[in-house]
């Protein structure tokens, strides 16, 4: 299970772990014993909290045995039980990673990465999770350090090559949306000109996921690994002199394993 095998680095992280479902008990102590769960699996009788929390899977018919799942998420709560953060996504079949999670919250998670040397910055790039199943949502990461003096153009920046990340479509992957950090304002006196920089080192996480749908299946079936490519673009200029654009091949190797489909034996 993947929440257990992330649990060293949920707790180095100084956070806690818990997991609620409409499970009973016995059932949630098999399930446990069965997978090694050593954290918390609670049990939500009748759904009450997942209801009270506006989070019951309304898709599921009443009638059906599966009624009273939650839409699957993670809530980030402090000290004194306050949300911090939330993941959430809308169908029961998608999954965030946790290591997803930590490195949109601006933590690393400990994984192979590689480090890519360009004119004017450095990268070190990986993949938040080494093997993904249909409907996990796991990320790319690129942590994008500019050389001293430089600067490189964020997104919105008109008349230059803006920091792109550029995933190459394939079958059975799904790229979603990629997210940058907020942009400085440099103002470049000789052109009396605003424009949007990173100046400092900055991460730029790309969200990916294993199609689960019907194309996925047949896309993946048989399949073991995955090679996601891609490339990284950019721009980089100092207080004078404005480099050619670059660009920047990359590549994250995903193993991918069958969907877990097997449930706590009821009792």
């Amino acid at each position: 299970m993947e929440l257990q095998g992330r649990l060293r680095t949920i707790q180095r992280e100084g956070l806690g772990l818990a997991a609620i479902s409409y499970d009973p008990v016995p059932v949630l102590a098999d399930f446990a014993r069965r997978r090694g769960i050593t954290f918390p699996l609670l049990s939500d009788a009748g759904s009450a909290t997942i209801k009270r929390y506006g989070l019951l899977n309304t898709t599921v018919d009443p009638t059906n045995a599966l009624f009273g799942y939650p839409f699957p998420g993670t809530f980030i709560v402090d000290r004194n039980g306050v949300v911090t953060s939330r993941f959430f996504e809308d169908a029961y079949q998608e999954r965030d990673t946790v290591s997803s999670i930590l490195v949109r919250l601006g933590q690393r998670v400990d994984v192979p990465a590689t480090k890519v040397s360009g004119a004017h910055l450095s990268l070190v790039t990986y993949a938040t999770d080494q093997v993904a199943a249909q409907g996990t949502h796991f990320s790319v990461v690129v942590d994008v350090t500019p050389a001293k003096g430089t600067h490189v153009y964020a997104p919105g920046a008109a008349s230059y090559l803006p920091v792109a990340l550029k995933v190459q479509p394939q079958a059975g992957v799904i790229v979603r949306a990629a997210t940058f950090p907020k942009a400085e304002d440099y103002f470049f006196k000789p052109l009396n000109e605003h424009v949007p920089v990173y100046q400092h080192p900055f991460r730029i996480v790309q969200d990916l996921m294993l199609d689960p749908s019907r194309d996925g299946t047949a896309a993946l079936k048989d399949i073991t690994s995955i090679v996601v490519a891609g490339h990284f673009e950019y721009q980089a200029c100092d207080d004078k002199v404005c480099f050619a654009p670059q660009s920047l091949p990359l590549t994250w190797t995903i193993g991918v394993k069958p969907l877990d489909r097997e449930r706590a034996k009821p009792r």
